[in-house]
């Protein structure tokens, strides 16, 4: 009988597009944030279509044009088409920030709640560990490695990702550790789990909160540490479109006599982490329960 009168209860759950559209209506700037995200994204998935012109085609007859019709953001020092490099640097962004904070966002999780998890010397060699990475500034570690590794994307993908696993794993262990103690973590020990198990299946899925807030802020740092590397030529390599490459070839020498050389992929480098710091921001409030309360 009882079966029967729960079963009849309404389900008061939201659907997925409720909840979409009551984070969009108090969450108007992360909704902008998120816009600007898709946008970015969807125009390096479809680079080729979109994008009017070969993005490494040289037309020395057409060298640092302005903005016109035929080049809407105008030409480079090589006569490149500047729109269709944007377009093309907008998936080489993506991946490096998308793939290092991800790679980088789950070993932090796997080493934090590990860490929170066994505690003792363990604990201890990995928070120092950590302290030693998380004392070089992220962009002073990332040349390091790609110094050692060289450059290139995937170099350039390593090279960020290793600073990115202490700061995540710091703070997963904070919320680990409350999690640690919770009497459920007791039961699983007490039924013969494995530590294994009780990591992964028991103790990962109750701090994804802050895990998905610090992989969301990861994305805008390995864009702008991918920019930079790339500015100072130890990240992507030519032919490869990649903004801060575009940066390094023509923000100095080209900067009174065409300026859109360096502005153009300089806006395209703030609307990008512009947008994922708003959504981060957002996805923040709407996960945190004492801010979304409030």
């Amino acid at each position: 009988m009882s079966a029967t009168v729960v079963d009849d209860l309404p389900d008061t759950r939201p659907s997925v597009w409720q909840a979409v559209w009551k984070f969009c209506r108090r969450q108007p700037l992360g909704t902008f944030g998120l816009v600007l995200v898709i946008i970015i994204a969807i125009a390096g998935a479809t680079a080729e279509l979109i994008a009017p012109y070969n993005p490494t085609a040289n037309d020395f007859a057409a060298m640092t044009e302005a903005p016109s019709w035929e080049h809407w953001l105008g030409t480079d020092q090589f006569g490149r088409d500047m729109l269709s490099r944007i377009v093309f640097g907008a998936r080489t962004a993506l991946i490096v920030g998308l793939t290092s904070a991800a790679v980088g966002g789950f070993a932090g999780l796997v080493v934090g709640v590990s860490s929170a998890y066994f505690g003792g010397m363990i604990d201890l060699i990995i928070q120092r560990l950590s302290d030693i990475v998380m004392a070089f500034p992220l962009i002073i570690m990332a040349l390091a490695v790609v110094s050692i590794f060289g450059p290139g994307v995937h170099n350039v993908i390593i090279a960020i990702t290793i600073p990115l696993i202490p700061r995540c794993s710091r703070v997963v262990r904070a919320s680990a550790l409350t999690v640690r103690s919770m009497p459920y973590i007791d039961a699983a020990r007490a039924c013969g789990f494995g530590a294994t198990r009780i990591i992964l299946r028991h103790m990962a899925p109750n701090v994804v909160a802050p895990f998905l807030i610090m992989v969301t802020s990861f994305v805008g740092q390995a864009i702008l540490a991918e920019a930079s590397l790339s500015y100072l030529g130890l990240g992507v390599q030519e032919p490869v479109p990649a903004w801060g490459l575009m940066l390094q070839g023509g923000a100095e020498e080209y900067a009174s006599t065409a300026p859109w050389i360096a502005i153009f992929p300089g806006l395209a480098i703030m609307l990008a982490v512009l947008g994922i710091n708003l959504f981060g921001d957002a996805l923040r409030d709407a996960l945190d329960p004492k801010l979304r309360e409030r």
